[in-house]
């Protein structure tokens, strides 16, 4: 349920910007969008989507307070051995234990499984480079009541029954490559200030499977932050799903136009690693 702006002191006090965000129309049909080529006379994404003006809060006063289970995100400090995040082997051979051991620390959790990686920089996916994407500039959320499970299934199908009898929770990290951030940061919203019926199904078509995320529709309850300066080694924590019905389940997110953006910034650079979460049984 949403909740009043007094649940975070101070809220108005925050430094903040003025931005617009791009929304689902929750009127509309089911959005679909292919990962793919789409067949003929079928559009490449399809669902109707609106522009909303927000007030995004500079979450930097609050590091010491956001909460992974809470807000639904959090900011940790960790520097990184890795020396090329756009060679993709070194990521995985480098990386993904380092982000492995910083979830674990961070949640308490049993097993970490990282399964997967993006990174994001707008010129050079401008010019078609393999492997790397630009910014998603729509609120949205990676997974749902449905492809959260269904992740681990496919991902670790011997021992998915075992694993989903516990709290599971699929947790993105999200880090500058280079910093700070100049331009294209990345928003999240408080998701106390979220209701269910905010997320919208979505599906993606692959060649090989279907998935399903959240397109998120717009409420003026919403309380979005962002981190100004991202730094390279502030990571944030970002809670995709989570079985747990008494935490913040699912955040919404999305790249915006920073209005503060100085003429001609660099390009943001950035990296995303996405991670199964497996927490030990309740006592």
């Amino acid at each position: 349920m949403a909740t009043a702006a007094h649940d975070i002191p101070g809220l108005e006090r925050l430094p903040h910007v003025e931005g617009t965000l791009n929304f689902i129309d929750r009127s509309g049909p089911k959005p679909v969008n292919y990962m793919y080529a789409a067949p003929d006379s079928v559009p490449q994404r399809s669902g109707r989507y609106e522009k909303h003006a927000v007030t995004l809060y500079d979450m930097r006063p609050l590091l010491n307070e956001v909460s992974l289970d809470r807000e639904g995100f959090a900011i940790v400090r960790q520097e990184s051995s890795v020396q090329n995040f756009y060679d993709s082997a070194e990521v995985v051979a480098r990386y993904y234990p380092e982000v492995a051991r910083l979830v674990r620390e961070h949640t308490g959790a049993v097993k970490v499984h990282v399964f997967d990686h993006n990174v994001r920089n707008r010129s050079m996916a401008e010019r078609r480079e393999s492997g790397v994407y630009g910014p998603i500039k729509f609120a949205h959320n990676d997974y749902t009541f449905k492809s959260g499970p269904q992740r681990v299934h496919d991902l670790l199908p011997d021992e998915a029954e075992a694993l989903l009898s516990n709290r599971f929770a699929i947790v993105n990290v999200w880090r500058p490559i280079r910093g700070p951030v100049e331009e294209s940061p990345l928003a999240v919203c408080d998701g106390r200030s979220m209701q269910q019926r905010d997320f919208i199904e979505q599906d993606l078509i692959y060649r090989d499977r279907n998935g399903e995320v959240y397109a998120v529709a717009y409420n003026p309850h919403h309380r979005w932050f962002y981190l100004r300066g991202q730094r390279k080694d502030e990571v944030l924590l970002l809670k995709c799903y989570d079985s747990d019905p008494h935490v913040t389940r699912f955040t919404a997110h999305s790249a915006f136009e920073d209005p503060t953006s100085a003429p001609g910034a660099a390009p943001r650079e950035s990296i995303e690693v996405r991670t199964l979460v497996f927490f030990p049984p309740r006592r």
